[in-house]
């Protein structure tokens, strides 16, 4: 199959959500107060752990003595609090058919025609409850989910002409896999799946989340990336994430949760996880990419022959294709 003929294609993502601001409250009164956490920082005297090179294991007390000092951040809730709060906004737009940037018009004409085929064959129904399935098991929280008592995820839809929400028991729902027959977790996927369509222009979500995870307990926002400690901000060693003096995280990382959608990769069986939706199927924290294209099973090879009208293997195959560019990115071929 030849490859696709343009040389700059990008796609802008058509879920964006908003950074995620972090609050602390009691269960009791979750709906009605809430206090913004703020960022704590912490100097810590830890030991040395790490594995030696074998020069240095005759050294291990001279190592020991000197002290492991590092400065932290933390974030924490108070001592009369035991549930953390998480609100962001969810903006889903349409469009997915028109490329942001194309240089050549018979590709932008193959590749729209494929995708109102999809639309017309599938109109984004599968791919739309598993967003909403992963907005509905709180799966956003990441580590903040793990060990809490209670999860409850409420969502408004803010645009003026609907008027919707819903509240989720986010523990009744399972998230290694997308099977739930929940009539809330069906309406909510109905209408992202609309929106991304195109009957709907845009549909804008507002997320309020609440996490019973103990008082005093540690909650865990973003970090951010240290390149150079020695030239970090005041010397830190670990720089968690706020806005305006509030913790959060970052929108990437609810993005993130939002599209761990991927069963569909070659190896679901083995590992019963679903990914998030990415190119090559990349896992950094795994060192994995579980889409490798000498199995043809990457977003490239699929989108060759989608975009310029082939029908793929599996229904699964096309699923994956349009979640990628629901994700959007730059896909040109270089000449």
């Amino acid at each position: 199959m030849s490859k696709i003929p343009a040389s700059v294609l990008a796609f802008e993502k058509k879920l964006v959500p908003s950074d995620g601001l972090m609050y602390g409250t009691t269960w009791e009164n979750r709906n009605n107060q809430a206090e913004p956490l703020k960022l704590q920082e912490k100097s810590v005297r830890g030991t040395i752990s790490n594995r030696l090179k074998k020069s240095d294991e005759g050294k291990i007390d001279a190592k020991i003595e000197s002290a492991n000092l590092q400065t932290v951040d933390s974030c924490a809730l108070t001592p009369d609090q035991d549930t953390l709060k998480l609100n962001f906004t969810l903006k889903i737009l349409s469009g997915v058919e028109n490329p942001s940037a194309c240089n050549h018009e018979g590709f932008n004409q193959t590749y729209s025609e494929a995708v109102k085929g999809y639309i017309t064959e599938y109109g984004f129904s599968e791919i739309s409850h598993r967003y909403a399935s992963n907005l509905a098991n709180g799966r956003f929280f990441w580590r903040n989910r793990v060990g809490s008592e209670e999860v409850e995820v409420h969502v408004n839809v803010l645009n003026k002409d609907i008027s919707k929400s819903w509240v989720f028991n986010s523990l009744e729902y399972n998230i290694q896999n997308f099977d739930s027959s929940s009539s809330d977790v069906k309406e909510l996927g109905e209408l992202i799946a609309k929106t991304l369509s195109g009957e709907n222009e845009f549909l804008l979500l507002e997320i309020n989340a609440f996490a019973k995870v103990g008082k005093s307990q540690d909650v865990y926002p973003s970090e951010e990336m240290v390149l150079d400690k020695n030239n970090s901000k005041e010397g830190k060693s670990k720089i968690l994430y706020e806005v305006n003096q509030v913790a959060a995280m970052h929108s990437q990382k609810v993005g993130n949760a939002i599209r761990t959608i991927d069963t569909w990769y070659p190896e679901f069986e083995q590992h019963q996880r679903p990914i998030s939706i990415d190119p090559y199927g990349a896992v950094t924290n795994l060192g994995r990419a579980y889409r490798q294209p000498k199995e043809k099973k990457d977003f490239f090879s699929l989108f060759d022959r989608f975009s310029q009208g082939e029908k793929l293997e599996t229904p699964e195959d096309e699923h994956f294709v349009m979640a990628v560019l629901v994700r959007g990115g730059v896909f040109g071929e270089k000449q």
